[in-house]
């Protein structure tokens, strides 16, 4: 479930509008800090948003358990090595919201089991996307002014961010005194509730980065060739940042053969969203709906 489904974001801002090209964007979010790291936590599982704190936290830590011990062995009819499906969740985890390589993550595995090779890999991590754990974010290849280089390695993603932070062991009190572990895991977030939006406006959801740096957290487009570009910033403090690099990707696009983009927004775990004199929009994800 994303925020709106389970109450959490008012969806005083429509992903729908702002396609349309409604500039008129002004509301407050009602969730707090302290409501996002627990949101994350906790997960949009449907019956882990009917629990009271302490039971709903550990949905996500006992679906892990079931996914290791048993989901991730009947997929294929394979059995697996419970310790490396284990490993390899965890340096996933620890990688996320990255465009981490197969061998980044095959080198954190290798620290305690030599013996796993390349192949193996490849087997044990087709699993995990068969069961809807493991839910990359593609690459976005738009067609650009400049003859730049397009990065095309995906950015590893959870299918729900409460996986990444049981994982990584914390809670939303942890998150609160880890901001920058707390940033990824929004991240996350945010991908899992853009892809909710977007498909029910028969969209997808990608990534962007080039040889130059550039890069765009999350890019929708939809089929009928609309787009807009997302930087996704827990705090105010790279808003500017954010800003600018989405000003350079819709400007490095080549407006003959491409649209240009219905919207450019940096989504927040802020409370206020408004529109910016440079055209930006600033959304908390406790505002959007689809």
């Amino acid at each position: 479930m994303s925020l709106w489904e389970s109450k959490e974001s008012n969806g005083k801002v429509s992903l729908a509008s702002l396609f349309k090209g409604d500039a008129d964007v002004a509301a407050i979010s009602d969730l707090t800090i302290e409501g996002l790291a627990y949101a994350t936590c906790r997960g949009g599982w449907p019956a882990s948003t009917k629990l009271k704190e302490r039971a709903a936290l550990r949905v996500a830590r006992n679906y892990i358990e079931e996914v290791i011990n048993y989901d991730v062995h009947r997929v294929d009819g394979v059995d697996k090595n419970t310790t490396r499906v284990r490993k390899l969740l965890e340096s996933y985890a620890r990688n996320i919201s990255t465009m981490a390589a197969n061998e980044t993550i095959m080198a954190d595995v290798r620290a305690t089991d030599q013996t796993i090779s390349p192949n193996t890999f490849a087997v044990y991590l087709s699993a995990l996307r068969r069961i809807f754990i493991v839910d990359d974010v593609p690459a976005w290849s738009p067609a650009l002014r400049s003859k730049t280089k397009i990065r095309t390695a995906p950015k590893r993603h959870f299918v729900d961010p409460s996986i990444a932070a049981a994982l990584m062991g914390t809670n939303p009190q942890g998150l609160l005194k880890d901001f920058p572990t707390f940033g990824f895991l929004f991240e996350d977030l945010c991908a899992r509730d853009l892809r909710v939006y977007a498909q029910a406006l028969d969209g997808e959801v990608y990534h962007y980065r080039d040889k130059n740096e550039l890069e765009c957290d999350l890019v929708i487009a939809l089929r009928d060739g609309r787009w807009g570009a997302v930087e996704v910033k827990l705090g105010k403090n790279e808003e500017e940042d954010a800003a600018k690099h989405l000003i350079e990707l819709s400007e490095d696009i080549d407006s003959q053969r491409m649209k240009a983009p219905s919207f450019l927004m940096i989504l927040t775990g802020g409370q206020y969203a408004y529109r910016r004199a440079d055209g930006v929009y600033v959304v908390p994800i406790g505002c959007l709906k689809d």
